[in-house]
């Protein structure tokens, strides 16, 4: 018989929670029954499989990802938007290891077209409208901010930068200082 209160946003959240303690890749339906007590077939009335579980994870921390960094950026512009809209990033892969690693999931196109990654573009284009940048740049733009900032972030949750100096801010906030100059020397050659 399944619990009372068990639902698949209720499985998402608690599988979230799992991520963040365990790793995201070491999430399972099994896993997420034994958090219930319950038995395994019990959660197959609200997920379909682990690959579902997964995505509905990563769903849920897009879109909280996602709450974060909109909160984070709103009513600033420029560089003091790009850094909000980076440090918001990196605070949450901090708090929430799993999390952030289940938002890398790779998501159906169907899935991804109507997850709150949609919204991760957007901000990131309302961030780059600020540095004027026409197309095709400004998608160049999104991909770099994404693939340094994850790169970081990856590289640091591996600790590549714990014993060496200066420390890990220090070089972050430098990072994002030179994406700022880049974007806005990008911007001036643009016709």
């Amino acid at each position: 018989m399944v619990r009372a209160g068990l639902t698949p946003e209720r499985l998402a959240r608690a599988g979230a929670e799992l991520a963040d303690e365990v790793g995201f890749d070491q999430v399972t339906v099994s896993a997420l029954a034994r958090r219930f007590d319950v038995k395994v077939a019990s959660l197959y009335s609200h997920v379909k499989s682990s690959h579902d579980l997964k995505t509905r994870i990563a769903l849920y921390a897009l879109a909280e990802l996602a709450d974060r960094v909109s909160d984070a950026v709103a009513g600033r512009a420029g560089k003091d938007a790009l850094t909000a809209f980076a440090d918001a990033y990196r605070r949450y892969a901090h708090e929430h290891p799993g999390r952030y690693d289940a938002a890398r999931f790779r998501l159906d196109p169907a899935t991804a077209a109507a997850s709150a990654g949609v919204r991760h573009a957007q901000t990131a284009r309302a961030i780059l409208r600020g540095y004027d940048l026409a197309e095709p740049d400004a998608t160049h733009a999104v991909r770099m901010l994404g693939s340094a900032f994850h790169g970081y972030i990856s590289l640091e949750a591996a600790g590549g930068f714990a014993h060496s100096a200066p420390g890990p801010q220090e070089s972050w906030a430098w990072m994002v200082d030179s994406l700022d100059l880049l974007l806005r020397g990008r911007a001036a050659t643009t016709p």
